[in-house]
């Protein structure tokens, strides 16, 4: 594995990481400091002062004038402060001019199509979107919450486990996670969630790859694939009356939906859709899913990211690694059907974990790993349907 926090590290990537660092630590600290006690309107308004450090902390520089710091001084809390610096053009191109293989330049570009939504900050599940798995999403309260309901361990650094954290977090935001909701899982595999649906007494139709689609490819051999409902229920998520009532199973080729699934509130696949032969096949997926829903209703589904080129990738009748460019012309085809993609956040983190690359034999951490000559992540991709 590389670890680019051992000796030996560019002095730019370790300003960088150090620069980000004390962003969300320190900075936030000082600012909360110098915080006024006084009270507007019901809400807390932001000193001068803690204007200023804001402007050294997230622009590196000191305040142009009087007019400047004025014109921040309508931020009802730190929060709104603190987005309203990270997302400003400024503090966009100090990230640019900075930027290593961990930041690649094309992914703090803006969207080719302007219909396409898209946000730069720290990802975090308690406020999920679009995003990439990062090191600091594991560190929140919320993943070692949902670990513990689907019996994970919290302290393993591995993208597989983010993924399942971060599909729940998103139904979470979505107001989904309630009983008599209906969910159709595709490729589920060996997977918690259709147990953890059941307890909450959620209907699933739980569907894996006919055995012939996937002869040869492993997935049958390894334990990554789902022949019976039998093989879903988690004795430690949920008891088994609950299971049996809410949980059932079904064969289904993801290249060929059967039209009689529909009417769902959600569906979702965790890593499944770059297996289906091509990048093309991928995208199709993610569109057809959504005819599985009722008006309204949520697609969610994770995916292999290219970290390292928006030109080139990886792609194979087996795996392909998707890139920003796949992504975006995807939601401007989505946004044009009348869907509601949820806004993409592809920051990639600026933690120590963030910057290494795990290769063979995989071990942990494992959030970002070597394919060929590409580094990959996970993607998470929300969709909300036409409501009509």
């Amino acid at each position: 594995m590389s670890d680019p926090s051992k000796p030996g590290t560019s002095p730019i990537i370790q300003k960088f990481r150090d620069f980000l660092a004390s962003l969300l630590g320190p900075c936030l600290s000082k600012i909360r400091s110098v915080w006024p006690i006084r009270h507007f309107a019901g809400r807390s308004a932001p000193s001068r002062e803690a204007i200023s450090w804001a402007i050294r902390l997230f622009l590196g520089r000191e305040p142009r004038d009087a007019q400047e710091i004025a014109s921040h001084q309508g931020h009802a809390d730190l929060e709104s402060l603190r987005r309203a610096f990270s997302e400003t053009a400024e503090f966009r191109a100090f990230l640019l001019s900075s930027s290593s293989w961990a930041i690649p330049v094309f992914l703090l570009q803006p969207p080719a199509n302007p219909s396409v939504p898209t946000i730069l900050r720290l990802p975090t599940l308690s406020e999920p979107t679009s995003q990439l798995c990062t090191e600091a999403q594991f560190r929140e309260d919320l993943y070692g919450k949902i670990c513990s309901a689907l019996v994970i361990d919290p302290t393993q650094l591995h993208r597989k486990n983010w993924e399942f954290v971060w599909i729940i977090a998103a139904l979470r935001r979505a107001g989904l996670l309630r009983p008599n909701m209906r969910a159709l899982g595709f490729g589920v595999g060996n997977e918690p969630l259709p147990s953890f649906f059941a307890r909450l007494g959620i209907g699933v139709l739980a569907t894996d790859a006919p055995s012939a689609t996937i002869a040869g490819q492993g997935w049958d051999t390894t334990n990554q694939h789902a022949s019976s409902r039998e093989q879903l229920w988690r004795p430690g998520i949920v008891n088994r009356e609950s299971f049996e009532k809410c949980v059932s199973f079904a064969f289904a080729d993801m290249n060929n939906i059967p039209d009689e699934f529909s009417g769902f509130d959600f569906c979702w696949s965790a890593c499944c859709f770059e297996h289906l032969g091509s990048i093309e096949n991928g995208l199709n997926f993610v569109r057809n899913s959504l005819k599985t829903l009722k008006p309204g209703g949520l697609a969610i589904h994770t995916t292999e990211f290219n970290l390292t080129s928006n030109e080139d990738t990886f792609e194979h009748p087996t795996l392909s690694l998707f890139r920003k460019r796949d992504i975006e012309s995807l939601y401007a085809r989505l946004i044009e059907e009348g869907h509601q993609p949820w806004p993409l956040n592809l920051f990639p983190g600026n933690g120590k974990v963030d910057a290494v690359v795990d290769l063979p034999p995989f071990a942990l951490p494992h959030l970002k790993l070597q394919v060929g000559k590409y580094v990959t992540t996970s993607v998470g991709l929300c969709v909300r349907k036409s409501p009509s």
